[in-house]
């Protein structure tokens, strides 16, 4: 095998030739005027799938939340995420440094779901000594699992109870609708703001989409530009995101396929085991950090990169590179 297998992310996926063309042909105008088509081509027809008001392009999923969290609330408020969540873990503490908007972390259950239960617990009185609690975060995908449609009935009736916004980091939703075989849709339907990834599984080269009510967008498009996110001929990079909700989203099964042969390969190593059977384009490996490092480096050698347990399948990985590295698999666990 002489091409480099990258299961770190999905994220290093590279644009296809036809997704170039669609790039180099697009029609571009000022976005921060409003005025770029393709940008509001993209917005409309992103709004129009998720069946939400508005949408706004944003450069990057951390942006999308970011933005979100920032609209939802206020100075010496509080959202709710998950102990390990993308918008709580990995965001360089964005919301806090912006909006002065305080992190309150919660454990996910094995499900991905962050139980209701402990939400109500943690929701701060109306005392002048607490931050407000405004906002639920919730993801999903969490570490490829998918958040089961009942539970976000159940997240929606909670915070429209309590008065909570919600707010979902679905860098991977697609992923997740594919695996439910629904709409996106269904799962945007449950929550009032969603930021959805063009650039992991959907291969484009860059940005994300953020969809809820119309005065929400408002808000957020002003943040976008007190973050120098505001972009000019911007078409350019929708045209690839506009391609991919257009041609890549049923492809998104393939990858999950490709997960699940994988770990069927695999299942019966000593070493190395599997914490859970793969629901979507994820594997997640159970073996002890000297396990890991020495895998991480014989795989390296042939060609493959990982960066931990996480191993992430995606449209840049064949079913042929798959099988192979069921078989780097199996002469790593023979030397164990």
């Amino acid at each position: 095998m002489d091409n480099l297998i990258d299961l770190r992310s999905d994220t290093v996926t590279r644009p296809s030739k036809a997704m170039l063309d669609a790039m180099a042909s697009a029609v571009t105008g000022d976005d921060v005027y409003g005025e770029d088509p393709t940008v509001n081509a993209l917005e409309n027809y992103t709004a129009e799938l998720t069946k939400k008001e508005k949408a706004l392009f944003v450069t990057s999923g951390t942006q999308g939340n970011l933005t979100a969290i920032l609209a939802h609330c206020g100075r010496g408020d509080e959202y709710i995420a998950g102990h390990d969540a993308h918008t709580y873990k990995y965001e360089g503490g964005g919301a806090a440094v912006f909006g002065s908007v305080q992190p309150q972390p919660l454990p996910f259950n094995s499900r991905g779901e962050i139980p209701l239960d402990l939400v109500e617990q943690a929701i701060k009185p109306v005392d002048h000594h607490f931050a407000s609690t405004k906002l639920l975060c919730l993801e999903n995908t969490k570490a490829g699992k998918v958040l089961a449609l009942e539970y976000l009935v159940r997240a929606r009736e909670f915070t429209k109870k309590t008065g909570l916004g919600l707010h979902l980091d679905g860098a991977r939703a697609f992923n997740a609708a594919v695996r439910l075989n629904v709409p996106i849709s269904e799962i945007t339907k449950h929550v009032d703001s969603c930021s959805l990834c063009l650039s992991k599984g959907l291969g484009a080269p860059m940005g994300s989409v953020l969809v809820g009510n119309a005065a929400l967008i408002d808000k957020a498009r002003k943040w976008r530009k007190m973050l120098g996110g505001g972009m000019r001929q911007a078409g350019i990079m929708a045209a690839a995101g506009l391609f991919a909700l257009k041609n890549h989203v049923t492809g998104l099964s393939e990858d999950h396929a490709k997960a699940a042969h994988f770990s069927k390969g695999v299942r019966d190593l000593k070493a190395i085991k599997l914490q859970d059977k793969p629901q979507t384009n994820m594997v997640m490996l159970q073996a002890s950090e000297k396990v890991l490092a020495e895998l991480k480096s014989f795989l390296n050698e042939h060609n493959v990169l990982i960066s931990s347990e996480r191993l992430v399948f995606h449209r840049d990985i064949s079913t042929e590179s798959s099988n192979y590295l069921v078989k780097l698999f199996e002469i790593f666990d023979a030397t164990r």
